[in-house]
């Protein structure tokens, strides 16, 4: 069974920098989807192929995705967007492969992920606001939200990273246990199962990432 989810196993040092088996597989996993991504992206044509249409047709999906949560054109968060979920569809599915533990079941990459989201909405709020603009923001309605309005922003990320985590860790914890009691071919049903949930928990991850990003940049264009 795995160790604590709390814990990472070292595999090597680089200098004074200790690198952990699930550093490791998320560095695995991003040089994946660079290669795949250029390999799709090396030869685009005015008539699509079978796989540029399957790329172009998962592009506009994420797109319209995106369109529907803030209700404008989604295209400046669709670089930042779509990478955060085809890297995290990817991630909680890497715990099906055998001897592979997923980098989203450890507590640092969730805590990462929910850090890029955390600097991403004070990037496209104040692109939209100005630097003042997006300050006075956190003292609406009134000045005494000042205190709730900043400990919000904090503990919503806080939770953006332990719902990622507690529920990948959960699945992989499940079923571990029961290939531990049971044998291996019992757990193939909950094998399915994590891998709905995984994609769920990537989708749910987006779009409250699209959410807060919208909300931070859309009171500028409604005031």
């Amino acid at each position: 069974m795995q160790g604590s989810p709390l814990s990472s196993t070292i595999l090597f040092h680089l200098g004074p920098v200790a690198i952990s088996r699930p550093v490791l597989t998320t560095w695995a996993i991003m040089a994946v989807l660079v290669a795949v991504s250029w390999l799709v992206t090396r030869r685009l044509q005015l008539r699509p192929g079978r796989g540029q249409a399957v790329l172009e047709l998962a592009v506009t999906g994420i797109s319209g995705q995106i369109e529907e949560v803030i209700r404008r054109d989604g295209r400046p968060l669709l670089p930042l967007l779509g990478t955060l979920f085809i890297f995290l569809a990817t991630a909680n599915l890497s715990g099906v492969l055998p001897g592979t533990e997923a980098p989203t079941g450890r507590l640092e990459t969730p805590a990462a992920l929910a850090l890029v989201v955390f600097c991403a909405v004070h990037y496209f709020g104040i692109r939209a606001h100005g630097l003042g603009g997006y300050l006075a923001s956190f003292a609406e309605p009134k000045l005494i939200m000042l205190p709730l309005n900043i400990l919000s922003e904090i503990t919503r990320t806080f939770s953006l990273m332990v719902r990622l985590f507690g529920n990948v860790m959960s699945g992989e914890f499940v079923i571990a246990l029961v290939v531990t009691l049971a044998g291996l071919f019992v757990p193939i049903p909950l094998m399915a199962l994590e891998i709905m949930l995984g994609l769920v928990q990537a989708y749910i991850f987006t779009v409250l990432a699209t959410v807060f990003i919208g909300a931070a940049a859309g009171s500028a264009e409604a005031g």
